[in-house]
C-alpha cells in the first residue's frame, strides 16, 4: 500500500501490487576497486539518505551490498518511511522475522520487564500509594507546563549543532559507532542505575565537551558561551503501547490483536547537563536524576491524546505545525528499542549489529540503541557470515 493525497489535502492508503524487483535493490558495484569499504558504506547510506523516496509506490526499499567492513562480512541497508510505522513497529517487524542461532525455529527473547517486589507493610501502602500518586499529579503539570513554553517561545540556544528553522532538506550524513556493551553495563551496575541514564549520561559528556572545544576553537570573544548558560534539549520518543512481549508484537497484524501496528508513540523533552565537569560520572548522575523525574510524568501519553485530539478537531495541518514547532525549538532526538538477548539470524543469515538513524527535521539524531523515525527509517543489517543470497 502506499499514501495517495487527494485533492482536499487528506492521505488515504490506496492498496497497490508490490513488484519486489522495484524495492531491493543490488547495485552493480566493482568491490575490487573500493580501498576503504567502511568509508564507502557510510558515503552510500548518506546518498540514499539525500535521495527522495518515490511517493507514488509502497515507502520502503532494501540495499543488498556484499560487500566487508570492519564489522560484518555483507550488508543490508533498510530504508523505510516513517508512515508504515514507528521505530517500535518496524524493530518488531525485524525482531519477529529474525531467529535464535541456536534454535531456528524460535523467535527471539527480549529482556522481560521486571516487577517490583510488594512491601509487606500493608498499613503505609495506601499512604505510599497516596503520595505517588500526588508526585505523579505535580510532575506531569510541571513538566506539560514546561512544553506549553516550549511550543509558544522558548527555544534552545543557538549552539553548532542547531540545525536553522524549516531545514528539512539540507545535506544528510548518516554515521554510527559501536560501543562495548559490556562497558555500558559495568557501570550500570556499579551505580545501580539502568542502561538509558548510562548512554544519557555519556551523550551529555561527549556534547560537553564537543561545545567546550568548539567554543574554545572561536576567536571572537562575542561568540564565546558560557556552558552553564547554554539551553540544551532534546525530543525522547517513547512506545506507549502497554503490550510489549515479541509475540505480542509478532502478531500485531492478527486480527484481534492487542498490539497496534503504526505510530503509537508520546514525545517528551529531555534537558541535557551541558557544564564542564572534572568528575566524568557526574554526568551520568545528572542523567539519572532527570530520567526519574521523567519517568513519574505521563506528558507523552496526555501529549499524544492532545494531539490526536487537535487531529480530529483542526485537521492534520495544525497537527504538522505544532511538531515542527516543537523540533524546531529543541536540538536533539533520541529513541532506542530493546533487542534481543541472544544472538540472532535473519532468513539463516546470522546478524552481527543492526544499526539505525532517523531523518527529517533540523534536529541532530543521537540513538542508544536504535533510533525512533521522525520522517525516514534506516537500518543497516549486516551479516557476520558469507554472502547475502
Amino acid at each position: 500500500m502506499f499514501q495517495e493525497i487527494k485533492k482536499n489535502g487528506k492521505a488515504s492508503w490506496v492498496p497497490v501490487s508490490v513488484r519486489v524487483e522495484d524495492h531491493v535493490v543490488v547495485p552493480d558495484l566493482d568491490y575490487s576497486n573500493i580501498e576503504n569499504p567502511d568509508q564507502f558504506i557510510e558515503d552510500y547510506t548518506s546518498k540514499l539518505a539525500n535521495t527522495p523516496m518515490d511517493m507514488s509506490r509502497p515507502l520502503w526499499e532494501l540495499h543488498l551490498l556484499n560487500i566487508k567492513t570492519s564489522n560484518a562480512e555483507s550488508l543490508a541497508i533498510g530504508k523505510f518511511h516513517h508512515s508504515l510505522g514507528d521505530g517500535m513497529s518496524l524493530i518488531s517487524l525485524l525482531l519477529a522475522s529474525s531467529r535464535k542461532t541456536s534454535d531456528p525455529d524460535a523467535l527471539p527473547t527480549t529482556a522481560a520487564t521486571r516487577k517490583h517486589a510488594s512491601s509487606n507493610k500493608k498499613s503505609w501502602w495506601l499512604v505510599g500509594r497516596f503520595w505517588f500518586m500526588i508526585r505523579i499529579i505535580f510532575t506531569t503539570v510541571v513538566e506539560l507546563f514546561k512544553y506549553l513554553l516550549t511550543l509558544c517561545f522558548m527555544r534552545d540556544t543557538k549552539t553548532p549543532l542547531m540545525g536553522k528553522t524549516g531545514d528539512a532538506i539540507r545535506s544528510r550524513k548518516v554515521i554510527h559507532r559501536i560501543v562495548s556493551f559490556d562497558d555500558v553495563k559495568l557501570v550500570k551496575n556499579n551505580m545501580d542505575m539502568k542502561v538509558n541514564d548510562v548512554l544519557l549520561g555519556m551523550t551529555q559528556a561527549g556534547l560537553s565537551r564537543y561545545l567546550s572545544r568548539k567554543y574554545d576553537e572561536d576567536m571572537v570573544v562575542e561568540k564565546k558561551k558560557n556552558l552553564e548558560k547554554i539551553r540544551l534539549r532534546g525530543t525522547v520518543f517513547v512506545n506507549l503501547r502497554a503490550d510489549t512481549k515479541l509475540e505480542d508484537l509478532a502478531n500485531m497484524m492478527a486480527k484481534g490483536s492487542k498490539c497496534r501496528w503504526g505510530n503509537f508513540v508520546g514525545v517528551i523533552i529531555f534537558p541535557l547537563w551541558v557544564r564542564s565537569e572534572d568528575d566524568p560520572l557526574e554526568y551520568v548522575r545528572r542523567a539519572k536524576s532527570t530520567m526519574d523525574i521523567k519517568k513519574l510524568s505521563i506528558e507523552s501519553l496526555i501529549c499524544y491524546g492532545l494531539i490526536k485530539l487537535t487531529r480530529k478537531i483542526l485537521g492534520g495541518k495544525v497537527v504538522e505545525t505544532l511538531v515542527r514547532r516543537l523540533f524546531d525549538h529543541t536540538t536533539l532526538t533520541f529513541s532506542n528499542v530493546m533487542g534481543p538477548d541472544e544472538d540472532i539470524s535473519f532468513f539463516d543469515h546470522p546478524m552481527s549489529y543492526v544499526a539505525a538513524s532517523a531523518l527529517g527535521g533540523p534536529q541532530v539524531s543521537i540513538a542508544n540503541h536504535v533510533i525512533l523515525v521522525y520522517q525516514l527509517f534506516f537500518v543497516e543489517i549486516t551479516k557476520n557470515c558469507g554472502e547475502i543470497k
